[in-house]
């Protein structure tokens, strides 16, 4: 791997030299968008709205629709409101990592110590084992503000990038079921099923099985032959009444 940042952990006056880098990729498959009578690739032009001609790189301005017009911003704007250029991941606070809603996760990094910096690396992760605390912080990474929290796992420490509060949309627009009434016998079906259902959490035992099976006919195709897929069938509850629905799903699962 090939780290993406280097900088410093900023742990009190103690400076940590490490490297980040990308501790995720994507299991999308990559294609091309071609054209079908030639197959040759489609080339995206920037075209002006109005005279539907190509706009030339150099020619191309940002702006910013404010009220009634747009507001045009050159380089100096966007460097007098960049954050200022620092190689430090300053740690601010610590907090218990389950306070952290799941929704403001974004993406992970794996740092690894530079030489001299590897026992006060190892002393901030047996620390933040030990304590069962999670880091929180913030770094400049490719000229935008990021917050994060840092936490181990197996033995290396992670950045988690997460969002700030106003990037996560209020619920108050969203229509809830509070208003509900759940008699106790679906109570208590609803919670064996969970039981039932519930299980150490294998990361390992979940596979993007759309990009597997893509792949196998990509493979089949290019041979000239055509992959045969397995659909799953969802199963179909016999019974519109909520709890007949769970005590059905109760005795569906296998090895039940």
């Amino acid at each position: 791997m090939r780290s993406i940042w280097k900088g410093s952990i900023g742990f009190g006056l103690v400076n940590i030299p490490v490297k980040l880098f990308s501790g995720v990729q994507n299991s999308n498959l990559d294609f091309d968008m071609l054209d079908e009578r030639d197959h040759e690739k489609i080339r995206f032009l920037r075209v002006n709205e109005k005279t539907h001609k190509e706009v030339p790189f150099e020619k191309i301005v940002k702006g910013y629709f404010l009220k009634d017009r747009y507001v045009i911003l050159d380089k100096h704007d966007f460097e007098e409101a960049a954050p200022e250029k620092t190689k430090i991941i300053e740690l601010e606070n610590f907090v218990d990592i389950d306070d952290i809603n799941p929704i403001y996760y974004e993406t992970s990094y794996y740092t690894e110590p530079e030489k001299q910096g590897r026992k006060a690396y190892a002393l901030l992760l047996k620390a933040l084992v030990k304590s069962k605390k999670a880091g929180v912080a913030r770094f400049v990474l490719r000229n935008t503000e990021n917050l994060c929290v840092i936490h181990p796992m197996e033995d290396v420490i992670v950045v988690t990038k997460i969002r700030f509060q106003q990037e996560i949309r209020p619920l108050s627009d969203i229509n809830k079921v509070d208003d509900i009434a759940i008699t106790k016998k679906e109570m208590d079906v609803g919670l064996a099923l969970i039981k039932q259902y519930s299980s150490t959490f294998d990361l390992s035992a979940f596979k993007d099985d759309y990009s597997n099976e893509l792949l196998k006919i990509i493979k089949a195709k290019a041979k000239g032959k055509r992959a045969t897929v397995k659909k799953m069938k969802p199963q179909k509850a016999t019974s519109d009444d909520l709890y007949e629905q769970l005590m059905q799903s109760l005795g569906s699962k296998k090895g039940a």
